[in-house]
């Protein structure tokens, strides 16, 4: 691939089965790709960690803290489109093309003319209806509870009946939006950076990479939901790490699972 826009479609993959091991192999690519360019790994990542803290800020200033919870389960949603210059770099890394600043950002820049766009609106979608739902499963178990002492006494505000339902409930309606979106995107968005596709088709093939191998899927969904939430504390630091390995990551088991008619091997 060249870091002109494609112009002639690809034709579909081909879904391989992967295990576990191949997981495990994705990660330790991840790391060595991180280890490799560490700045990039760095960059990318430093619009979550900014962007995580201002959101904290905000809702600090506006005394609405213990919204950050919801908020929280929620911002990983978006890691996979941000993460396209992540995949850019093990691209180059692993065709041996130099990882030159202009060229890579040039190329993340480029992908407003082709399907990211519209595969972003889906993922923005996801989130603001996330969040929309978190509003609903508060207001239902939470609307009738006094509130004025959360920021300072959240124990006795959450740690109750009322409050232990919310959180289950909430976190089991974010688990199958997380998932949803998981199944849309661990795929789709490396196969759109690497070829031509319209973005219905690479979701349908990222969709189909989950069902063709349940178990490492999951496993691999686990990793990133663990790790990008052990990441944001404190002040969402660890993303400097978690992020750019998963991103790295997510590009080798990519290539793991999608075999194209072109592609040696």
């Amino acid at each position: 691939m060249t870091d002109a826009p494609i112009l002639e479609a690809s034709a579909p993959p081909e879904v391989h089965s992967i295990s576990i091991r191949d997981v495990l192999q994705a990660i330790k690519a991840g790391m060595a790709d991180f280890k490799r360019a560490p700045v990039f790994g760095l960059f990318f990542a430093a619009f979550y960690v900014v962007l995580g803290n201002l959101i904290y800020l905000q809702l600090d200033v506006l005394d609405q803290s213990y919204w950050i919870i919801p908020l929280g389960l929620g911002f990983p949603l978006l890691a996979p489109f941000l993460a396209v210059g992540l995949y850019e770099v093990s691209r180059r890394i692993e065709t041996e093309q130099p990882l030159d600043w202009a060229q890579i950002l040039g190329v993340v820049f480029s992908q407003k003319d082709r399907q990211f766009p519209s595969i972003a609106m889906v993922i923005i979608m996801i989130f603001m209806f996330w969040v929309f739902v978190a509003h609903l499963v508060f207001a239902i178990f939470m609307g009738l509870e006094p509130l004025t002492n959360i920021t300072s006494n959240w124990q006795d505000a959450l740690l109750n009946r009322n409050g232990i339902t919310m959180l289950f409930v909430g976190t089991a309606v974010g688990a199958v939006l997380s998932f949803s979106l998981f199944s849309l995107t661990v795929v789709s968005l490396p196969m759109l950076l690497d070829r031509e596709m319209d973005f219905i088709t690479a979701m349908i093939f990222s969709v189909q990479s989950v069902l063709y191998n349940p178990v490492p899927m999951v496993a691999w969904g686990a990793v990133i939901s663990i790790g990008m939430l052990v990441a944001m504390l404190p002040f969402f630091l660890g993303l400097f790490i978690i992020l750019p390995v998963l991103g790295h990551a997510t590009w080798h088991l990519y290539r793991r699972m999608m075999h194209f008619a072109d592609q040696p091997g």
